[in-house]
């Protein structure tokens, strides 16, 4: 399969498109990188966010074409919608090759206190996509789940909606079996909207303190780029049921916080674990290791469906021998501070946390 012209010719459907991976998702693809698509379709209910994007984009060369809207005649096409709403899924749906849903309810606390919420979006949403397909024979060659390691052993409602979206998609190869489905998991994305290190320089802007729930939580860290990396991964080289996981490293959250505030007087609080929340995050659990295989630096979690040839390895044969944790090869201060420093995410960089950083 070739990587660079993977996408010629090829319609694809975002979901949750103006969301920090769904910009970078987008921004990625109208480079070209992986060929140039015929149309790339943003979904999303969120009107304000879709304004910002397509003012970002607007005469902007992107692959061979500039972005003057006329919206629906556009290589970059944006769409109100929702996914919980069938008939709005159908609608964008329809001329698609290929879909991803980034579509999510992802905070923890919020999805504890309203965790209806986080079923409709994070599992109608999912149902509605395969439902769409199936009832319409939709000519939808690839649908990408896109998980959370939260789904791994999940002790929150986030986690738990988002592991039954794998199942609905990973089960949807049986009902669907022109559709190839598969997911991604991974961890914390660093400098995705909502995420800590957008609180911690807040906070440190303000004089502190710096507030971490525990000082040995751990968790796993990449960059929205790597996220994008592992969707493109599992597209190149992903099998209809599989869980596509980066190998990503981890750190201790106090050492994010200590590496963030360098050499200045700034105190740290612990303020204990909220609702929902693990010490450790899993991206693979110790029933799904059997059943890994290694792809590149991604792990691969086969199907445990008969139907979808999963079968479990010899243990002793297996990649991964037990589950694979934030807490088992951590980065020490140094490696964090090297990491955030490669992300150009310290406070002097300046990043930007903005809606439109993502699309420059």
């Amino acid at each position: 399969m070739n990587k660079n012209t993977y996408f010629n010719d090829k319609t694809i459907l975002v979901t949750g498109g103006t969301g920090s991976m769904g910009r970078t998702f987008v921004r990625r693809v109208l480079t070209g990188e992986m060929g140039t698509p015929r149309k790339i379709i943003v979904m999303s209910r969120d009107e304000g966010k879709q304004h910002y994007m397509r003012l970002s984009y607007l005469h902007k060369k992107v692959t061979t074409e500039e972005v003057v809207y006329n919206n629906f005649k556009n290589l970059l096409e944006f769409r109100i919608g929702d996914v919980r709403d069938y008939s709005d899924v159908c609608s964008s749906i329809k001329n698609a090759d290929i879909v991803v849903n980034a579509a999510a309810l992802k905070q923890v606390p919020t999805c504890e206190y309203f965790p209806e919420q986080a079923i409709m979006t994070n599992c109608l949403g999912a149902y509605n996509i395969v439902r769409a397909i199936r009832e319409h024979n939709y000519p939808v060659h690839t649908v990408v789940g896109v998980s959370t390691d939260k789904a791994c052993k999940p002790i929150n409602a986030m986690g738990m909606s988002k592991a039954l979206q794998e199942r609905v998609f990973i089960s949807a190869n049986i009902s669907n079996p022109k559709t190839r489905f598969f997911c991604v998991r991974y961890g914390n994305v660093l400098a995705s909207r909502g995420s800590v290190i957008p609180l911690f320089h807040d906070q440190i802007k303000n004089g502190g303190p710096v507030t971490i729930t525990d000082e040995r939580m751990t968790r796993f860290l990449l960059s929205l780029d790597v996220a994008v990396d592992t969707v493109f991964n599992g597209l190149l080289y992903g099998n209809s049921g599989e869980i596509f996981v980066p190998r990503a490293p981890s750190s201790l959250m106090s050492n994010v916080a200590k590496a963030l505030i360098g050499n200045r007087s700034i105190p740290i609080e612990i303020v204990g674990i909220r609702p929902g929340e693990k010490l450790h995050e899993i991206m693979i659990s110790d029933e799904e290791a059997p059943f890994v295989a290694q792809r590149g630096d991604y792990y691969a979690i086969q199907s445990m469906l008969p139907e979808l040839n999963g079968r479990p390895m010899d243990l002793n044969q297996s990649v991964l021998k037990k589950e694979f944790s934030s807490s088992d090869s951590l980065l020490d201060y140094e490696g964090t501070l090297s990491l955030l420093k490669k992300h150009r995410l310290m406070l002097e960089d300046n990043f930007n946390f903005s809606e439109d950083e993502l699309v420059r």
